[in-house]
């Protein structure tokens, strides 16, 4: 029953350099600049604050620039951190390296993001037990954005700060503001498979410069200072590297490029397959620009013939790389004794969805092959 073939596999998302890099890598080399310092990583940092308006810090991940974010809004020993469930684990990590502990709250099915009632509940549920956690973590999943206006008044109504993961949805807006400017601290991830990349990297957003100042020392050490090698706080090797900012400085310049074209790439699919009983497309709210990180669907199986797991083992023995929706955080087992508030919608998401390739250099020839490929495994099963 498996479909041929393609001879070349055709992965989920995948670096797309434009050639402008090259300029940028080729400065850091001829300048000597082969440090976590120089031109480009001002450059970066400097226009990402003129686009968002705040004040950014160049790290080595997005990992890391959560884990400097935690801390800069207070985030330690015993302390608690809400967070959806349904996300990547580099989100929740974090919270735990700071000895804090993450609790998970669920989607809704509007965004695929947390849940403004829910989340709403569980800041009452702490504050009648006199426990309300230190910080929020919202992310924003797949290129879509959560629901940014009841999450940050239910937030702002009972004091607990947001830290906003923007990592998979750079260039997305809601209400016409662009993510990672809705936190008290943001974070944006240059990983290799997002929409642009250094290999690595990440950045913190701030719109206060001194927490910014804080974070940026933080990520080199904390050396105080003067000519000494003075240390007065904990400090990381967090900072990015002049030579990977030279790759995202390049890539910046085509971001529009690559939203768009990722962007197309889901429509296609959503076109292709808007006949086939059982595929629904990721919902995409009118008040959302989605940013189609990834082109994410949730199969009924009953409908379609097959489970979404069955599309996804049949895609790979065809040379396609798919995958689930995130596997959610209190189903994990490093996490799985950890508070969930709600938990069904995550779950049903998990079981349910699909992951297609979806990079921006993704080829028509290939979109068709993957598009055909699932209409296949329908018309075999109708």
């Amino acid at each position: 029953m498996s479909p041929s073939r393609w001879p070349k596999r055709i992965h989920l998302s995948v670096p797309h350099m434009s050639g402008r890099e090259q300029q940028y890598v080729q400065e850091a080399f001829s300048t000597n600049w082969m440090t976590t310092a120089g031109s480009n990583l001002d450059y970066l940092e400097a226009e990402f604050g003129r686009r968002t308006g705040r004040h950014c810090v160049g790290t080595s991940s997005g990992t890391s620039a959560i884990h400097l974010g935690l801390r800069l809004l207070g985030v330690g020993p015993g302390d608690e951190v809400f967070g959806p469930s349904l996300t990547f684990v580099a989100t929740a990590n974090p919270v735990a390296y700071l000895g804090a502990t993450p609790v998970f709250i669920d989607s809704e099915e509007r965004t695929w993001n947390m849940d403004p009632e829910v989340l709403r509940e569980a800041l009452e549920a702490k504050s009648k037990a006199g426990r309300l956690p230190k910080a929020i973590v919202v992310v924003h999943i797949f290129g879509q954005m959560a629901e940014m206006d009841p999450i940050t008044k239910v937030a702002a109504h009972y004091g607990v700060p947001i830290l906003e993961d923007a990592a998979e949805a750079l260039g997305a807006t809601y209400r016409n503001q662009l993510a990672g400017t809705f936190g008290q601290v943001s974070v944006y991830s240059f990983n290799g498979n997002k929409m642009i990349t250094g290999t690595s990297g990440g950045l913190l957003l701030s719109p206060d410069e001194l927490a910014a100042a804080r974070a940026r020392k933080w990520s080199q050490q904390a050396r105080d200072a003067g000519m000494d090698y003075n240390h007065s706080e904990l400090g990381y090797n967090y900072r990015l590297s002049n030579l990977l900012a030279g790759v995202v400085r390049g890539q910046l310049e085509v971001l529009g490029e690559r939203i768009s074209a990722r962007r197309a790439v889901f429509e296609r699919y959503r076109q292709a397959f808007a006949s086939i009983p059982g595929l629904t497309p990721m919902p995409n709210p009118p008040d959302h620009f989605h940013a189609c990180w990834l082109s994410c669907f949730t199969v009924d199986k009953e409908a379609f013939g097959m489970s979404s797991r069955d599309i996804i083992r049949l895609l790979d023995d065809a040379n396609v790389d798919s995958r689930p929706v995130w596997k959610p955080m209190h189903k994990q087992k490093l996490y799985e004794n950890h508070e969930c508030f709600g938990g069904r919608i995550a779950e049903k998401l998990n079981l349910n969805g699909i992951c297609l390739p979806s990079s921006s250099s993704l080829s028509d020839s290939e979109q068709t092959f993957v598009i055909e490929s699932i209409r296949s495994m329908h018309r075999k099963q109708a």
